[in-house]
């Protein structure tokens, strides 16, 4: 195959894994709310990550594949802690109290994020005053959509801010394990260093699950363990390597794009299957925060 030929084969693998992503990650918020009715946060994401790492490992290794060197191994356990353990146990611990639409929803606010995580490890550049009316614009989105449930009163009204925090804990880990990867190159193949992560990540959440004394809690029945396989095999096994290849194959602007995607299909899987609540005041706080997302995008310039 040309050299034309075998780049052309590639872009369109990478367009397919983020396709993947999109869709898949877009389902997961359903399965993970459906999981929690009898697999506590911590417990669920630990040995979803672990399982899936492990199992990626060991096609890899099949198929003859090296796995990432011992000394890059630290690497993958900070990427790990800040993109599975805050990233993913900030969501699963959220969708306890927060519906799985609106929790996907907020995840959309990753830009925001990254931008500001992006400025402060910025030494030379710093947020034009385009990106700070983007970010008071999303932050505007966010009031809107959350502030009649944060202020209902009562225990209900104060698990939902617990879980809204949780929600922005997540983005923020996302954000700062993604910097991080930016400036930590790990050689090597890309699908051994997200099995890597996967397996550090589950062990992370694992150890916080032990902490919180989740473990005499679990139970599992027919729903929930579907829930969890599909979660172990396609949210995580399948999804998270095409991300990790999508990331290494195109520019991580467009790979973030899924971050608009996700929410529509986990509103419409939590409205048609699980009823949760869907309304007018919901659409428009998605769409100011879409604004404010926009906003940011143009004002980092081409």
């Amino acid at each position: 195959m040309s050299t034309h030929g075998a780049a052309a084969a590639t872009r369109s693998r990478a367009w397919s894994a983020w396709l993947v992503v999109c869709v898949v990650w877009g389902t997961t918020y359903l399965a993970i709310k459906v999981a929690l009715e009898t697999i506590p946060p911590f417990v669920m994401g630990g040995l979803r990550y672990v399982i899936a790492g492990a199992l990626l490992a060991a096609i890899l290794r099949a198929r003859g594949h090296r796995l990432p060197a011992r000394s890059t191994w630290g690497t993958s356990a900070v990427i790990s802690l800040f993109m599975i353990g805050f990233g993913n146990g900030g969501v699963v611990w959220a969708e306890q109290s927060v519906p799985s639409g609106l929790t996907a929803v907020l995840i959309g606010t990753s830009p925001f994020w990254m931008t500001g995580v992006d400025a402060l490890l910025r030494t030379r550049q710093r947020p034009h005053a385009r990106q700070w009316i983007g970010l008071a614009i999303g932050f505007l989105g966010i009031v809107i959509l959350v502030l009649p449930d944060v202020t209902a009163g009562g225990e209900v009204g104060r698990n939902f801010g617990w879980g809204v925090v949780a929600v922005q804990l997540a983005c923020a880990g996302w954000a700062v394990g993604s910097a991080y990867t930016k400036r930590h190159t790990l050689p090597g193949d890309v699908l051994g260093s997200a099995a890597l992560q996967m397996i550090f990540g589950g062990i992370i959440m694992m150890i916080a699950a032990t902490v919180l004394g989740e473990w005499p809690h679990v139970s599992w029945n027919t729903k929930t363990t579907a829930a969890f396989a599909y979660l172990t095999i396609f949210g995580s096994l399948i999804a998270f390597a095409c991300f990790s290849y999508a990331l290494k194959h195109m520019d991580v602007a467009i790979v973030s794009l899924y971050s608009y995607v996700n929410p529509v299909i986990a509103v419409a899987l939590g409205t048609l299957l699980l009823g949760e609540p869907f309304n007018v005041r919901m659409l428009v706080a998605a769409a100011v925060i879409v604004a404010g997302i926009l906003v940011v995008r143009q004002g980092n310039g081409p």
